[in-house]
């Protein structure tokens, strides 16, 4: 890849804080209790986890969001101040984002999602179009608020991307990211094998030039603009055990982008966001640990030894698929 000086890109949402329990066995069996070892909160969701991934390979992201005045808040600020990034926000009455992980011993993880901010709630335009006209790319989380800086986005000509998560196809609440990004990932947790009709439909309904699916130990599939051809990537392996997937598909795409910034070719930017998903899976939390450069290019260069990372909760592989006839 060649290298260039880091991009500056406004990453819209995805800040909170994990509740991480590891238990036992995923589902959890009806019981009174369950003894567990202790429970830790994090920073984390995923525009926190595109914004470090992309920090910590050398660019210069700006994240925007929400959060309250409250203990989960301070956890937040801490954490930017001791990595060093930009992070302007507004606060909103009905606190920060919460959520509780709970964490197999493979690890998987099953994410209860504590969003609480309304969805009728509004990022103020004089607040972000002045930060957004100092960037090169936008990264758009699926917050309602976040939909609406599209139409300033294409004013300014600045390329966005966006994460899907585990969207099952259908929701027309996604259409508006599905549709208006130009890099668009998303997880085949929920369309198993009617993940290839979902990556055509965003390609054909959209303006996507790549679509990005990841499917866990499964690997991770691709569809670029002009080529019908699905094409599969193997899931990295990693050199030790892999103990927890949170942050996993952020990791994938902070580590996709850096190839993509740089004009690396598909293939090589699928190779990137597989180690970046990887290399997390081998750390507690969400995004407590991000790929670095050296440890990307090492990667790169002489590949990982290890097992491939377990797949996100109700993550099954996908098979290969071919072009459409």
């Amino acid at each position: 890849m060649v290298r260039t000086e880091g991009r500056r890109v406004l990453v819209a949402g995805g800040v909170g804080i994990d509740t991480i329990v590891h238990v036992p066995a995923l589902p959890l069996a009806m019981a009174d209790s369950i003894h567990v070892p202790p429970v830790t909160d994090y920073v984390a969701h995923t525009g926190n986890g595109v914004a470090l991934g992309l920090l910590a390979l050398g660019h210069r992201p700006l994240l925007l969001d929400f959060i309250g005045q409250d203990p989960q808040a301070e956890l937040i600020h801490a954490r930017y101040r001791e990595r060093g990034l930009a992070f302007d926000y507004l606060v909103h009455e009905s606190g920060t984002r919460r959520s509780v992980n709970l964490v197999g011993p493979d690890g998987r993880r099953l994410s209860l999602y504590d969003g609480r901010h309304p969805d009728s709630l509004r990022m103020p335009r004089e607040f972000y179009l002045p930060r957004m006209r100092e960037v090169e790319h936008v990264h758009l989380s699926i917050m309602p608020w976040a939909a609406e800086l599209f139409d300033d986005a294409a004013k300014l000509g600045l390329p966005v991307s966006t994460d899907l998560h585990d969207w099952d196809g259908s929701n027309p609440y996604h259409y508006p990211f599905a549709r208006r990004s130009d890099l668009v990932f998303l997880s085949a947790a929920v369309l198993g094998d009617g993940v290839s009709e979902a990556m055509r439909a965003i390609m054909r309904d959209g303006r996507a030039q790549v679509v990005v699916a990841t499917a866990g130990a499964g690997g991770s599939y691709s569809l670029r603009r002009g080529d019908d051809t699905i094409r599969h990537t193997p899931c990295a392996v990693v050199d030790g055990p892999v103990v927890d997937s949170n942050g996993a598909g952020d990791a994938f795409s902070s580590a996709f982008l850096h190839a993509w910034f740089e004009g690396a070719p598909i293939e090589a930017c699928m190779r990137a966001g597989a180690i970046g998903g990887a290399f997390a899976c081998r750390f507690h939390g969400t995004a407590e640990r991000s790929l670095g450069l050296e440890e990307l290019a090492l990667r790169l260069s002489a590949g990982a030894a290890g097992a491939c990372p377990a797949p996100d909760a109700g993550t099954a592989p996908v098979p290969s698929l071919p072009a459409r006839p």
